[in-house]
């Protein structure tokens, strides 16, 4: 089991897009009340008294949405300020990236992921959920924007699904040739839209890679990430391609990473909710900060036994949608 020092830490559970492997088609969701987020305090209160000591270093900021948190600069700049921090990292869906990229930089951003599912408009409009013609456009200004001021390294994150974008994995896959940006392909999962899931099923990494590999070629990359993408790259290419393979390839023995949401919920494992804990309440109700870093600590000895292995048997129980758990 590796060492676990990463948090992926939601900042709020809303979006402006209702992508389809988030959250089901037609649903309502019932958002965190503003009173029920974690506050900035709370925020930087659990990162300097409980995941700074217990060795984290690495923590990446997602949502929802993470650029509709309205301190989202200034909490930012809080977290790159912690020398204990060796990685900072942020993940969004790219609209807002054109107004706030540069902000976002000054303020000690240094990496970004950005979700591109599509380069085609209308088909990236099916994905999202929304129909405006200025959509897409607007996402790919924003990740023009955010490699201008300089994001390095910028990857995009896609999720393909088998029937909408499987066609688009060969154009995709170019955008690393001549720039230095870093495609993640992460098979689509269970959670946040069930029905779609079982009626599309996902398309395996191992047959993302051979496609690939009989277009362009396709050798193993020296560039690793803190995740467990197994990374790959095209002959010569200036970026990555790497592959997220949580469905097919079960990679708990690799994982590195706790989880976060928006309302303070600690999450061991992306796909099984077996053993949360409700670090909200337990800042409000006057617990002390070394009753909550034991609690911390507790669950962090159990993680290897709260994996993804019985994702069969479980599946069927997931209540919170990927928007609300944070990716």
């Amino acid at each position: 089991m590796n060492q676990v020092d990463y948090l992926r830490i939601s900042l709020i559970d809303r979006c402006n897009y209702r992508c389809q492997y988030c959250m089901p088609e037609g649903s309502e969701l019932d958002y965190v009340l503003q009173k029920d987020l974690l506050t900035q305090q709370e925020l930087l209160t659990l990162i300097k008294q409980i995941f700074i000591p217990l060795g984290f270093s690495k923590i990446r900021l997602t949502g929802g949405e993470p650029l509709l948190r309205a301190e989202l600069i200034e909490i930012v700049e809080n977290i790159s300020s912690y020398e204990q921090i060796s990685d900072l990292a942020l993940t969004t869906n790219g609209y807002f990236l054109e107004e706030k990229a540069q902000d976002l930089y000054n303020a000690g951003l240094r990496r970004i992921n950005i979700s591109l599912d599509s380069l085609n408009p209308q088909t990236f409009n099916n994905i999202i959920g929304r129909s405006a013609p200025e959509l897409w456009h607007k996402t790919w200004r924003g990740i023009q924007k955010a490699h201008q001021v300089g994001f390095d390294p910028l990857k995009i994150n896609v999720v393909i699904i088998p029937g909408i974008n499987e066609e688009e994995i060969e154009d995709i896959e170019a955008l690393t040739i001549e720039r230095n940006w870093h495609v993640r392909y992460i098979e689509f999962m269970p959670i946040g839209n069930d029905e779609l899931f079982q009626q599309r099923a996902w398309v395996p990494s191992t047959e993302i890679r051979e496609r690939i590999k009989q277009r362009w070629g396709l050798v193993e990359s020296s560039v690793k990430g803190n995740g467990p993408a197994d990374v790959y790259q095209i002959p010569d290419a200036q970026g990555t391609l790497g592959f997220i393979s949580q469905m097919s390839e079960c990679f708990c023995d690799r994982c590195n990473r706790l989880r976060l949401s928006a309302d303070g919920w600690l999450r061991p494992c992306l796909l099984n909710e077996t053993g949360q804990i409700d670090l909200k309440s337990a800042l409000r109700s006057n617990q002390t900060l070394e009753q909550i870093q034991q609690q911390v600590r507790e669950l962090l000895e159990a993680k290897k036994d709260i994996n993804f292995k019985l994702r069969d048997k479980g599946a069927q129980f997931y209540t919170r949608t990927m928007s609300q758990i944070g990716g």
